[in-house]
């Protein structure tokens, strides 16, 4: 029986390149492998991967390919290439070697030492309302992983460095075959890092880092609130086998204010006055965070009305207008009243019998609404 046509077999064009003849190969081994096919058709599919590789291993060697682009199969020794083996795999490219790329990706490089980046840290940092609202500049003192400089990161004790792993040959990688796939794991004997440390350093027990406090300065920009984080670059742990520091986000938490209270960029504060100030109007001085300004309290105020003070509130870390400061009056009642004050009371409440609506039309409307609901329900 003649052979088939090379490029027929891997379904490639007579100009494919080297990376076509690949992908092609790989996709009729991947098919075709005697582990992959068993029962009827194990016969077939085991012909169909060594016509598969014959091909490829003539192919991929330009010299071969040349011979065979101008002679045909008469034009190449069919044993230069290896014969197959007994399993299917001979000289030439093996099959670990078609899908080593793929599986080394997936599961750690090639061979590489492994750095890794230092973690990240979290600082929990308390604000006063006004150094929220203003800004302020904060000293901070942040545990972490840093450098050791008694052996400069290395962990091996001074005067020694650390030797090259024998298990995986320096690559932190070791190559473990699992059925027909061929596949990299994280060297057990270095943990990737490719070296082992004999003699540790004493100082940071072959770790290359040993924990510290460092004194960091923060500068907490105006408008910041609770929720909000300041991302200090490069000032987190120490990185391993010399990768790159971690960052340090400082989060932020404003505390309870004794008079105001805070939503977005506008402040809330309560204000008590008299009822005397609220019937017959006043002036009261108002606390801001820049000072106190004079809040003009029209006579007839009930409890509750909202005074808008605009630009007395906060102005936003992320840009936009200012905010406003909203002053809630709140109508005291008088209490521990004298038997003169209560009698005085008495006197007053009887000059207004019979002008409830007008002087007092809010319970005028609620005492109707009252007297309706009952006659409706038959009362």
């Amino acid at each position: 029986m003649s052979k088939r046509d090379y490029y027929e077999v891997l379904g490639v064009s007579k100009n494919a390149s080297e990376a076509e003849l690949k992908k092609a190969y790989r996709r009729l081994a991947m098919k075709y492998h005697p582990d992959r096919n068993t029962g009827a058709d194990a016969e077939t599919a085991e012909i169909k991967f060594k016509e598969a590789k014959e091909a490829y291993e003539i192919l991929c060697d330009p010299q071969k390919r040349a011979a065979y682009d101008q002679f045909g199969h008469a034009g190449v020794d069919p044993s230069a290439g290896g014969g197959p083996g007994p399993s299917g795999f001979g000289g030439g490219a093996s099959f670990s070697d078609i899908f080593g790329d793929v599986f080394g990706d997936i599961f750690g490089g090639r061979g590489e030492t492994r750095v890794h980046r230092g973690a990240d840290l979290r600082y929990n940092l308390q604000l006063t309302l006004e150094e929220a609202v203003a800004g302020t500049t904060v000293k901070i003192r942040v545990p972490t992983m840093v450098k050791c400089n008694v052996c400069n990161g290395s962990g091996a004790r001074k005067g020694t460095s650390p030797k090259t792993c024998t298990t995986c040959g320096g690559h932190g990688q070791v190559r473990m075959q699992q059925g027909f796939f061929s596949v990299q794991q994280t060297c057990p004997t270095c943990r990737g890092k490719g070296t082992v440390i004999e003699h540790p350093c004493t100082a940071c027990h072959g770790i290359g880092r040993v924990q510290q406090h460092k004194t960091l300065s923060v500068k907490v920009p105006p408008g910041v609130d609770s929720g909000d984080r300041i991302r200090l670059g490069g000032e987190g742990e120490a990185g391993e086998n010399g990768g790159p520091p971690g960052d340090l986000y400082v989060q932020i938490t404003v505390k309870e204010h004794e008079i105001f209270t805070r939503e977005d960029n506008h402040l809330f504060c309560e204000v008590p006055i008299s009822f005397v100030t609220a019937a017959l109007g006043g002036e009261l001085e108002v606390p801001t965070l820049d000072g106190k300004v004079v809040l003009k309290v029209p006579a007839g105020t009930q409890s509750g009305k909202l005074f808008r003070m605009r630009g007395k509130g906060v102005k936003p870390v992320r840009g936009g207008p200012v905010g406003d400061l909203l002053c809630r009056v709140m109508v005291e009642t008088p209490v521990n009243l004298t038997d003169r004050q209560k009698e005085l009371l008495r006197q007053f409440e009887q000059t207004l019998e019979g002008t409830g609506s007008k002087h007092s039309p809010h319970s005028s409307s609620w005492l109707d609404g009252v007297k309706k609901f009952f006659e409706g329900m038959g009362f």
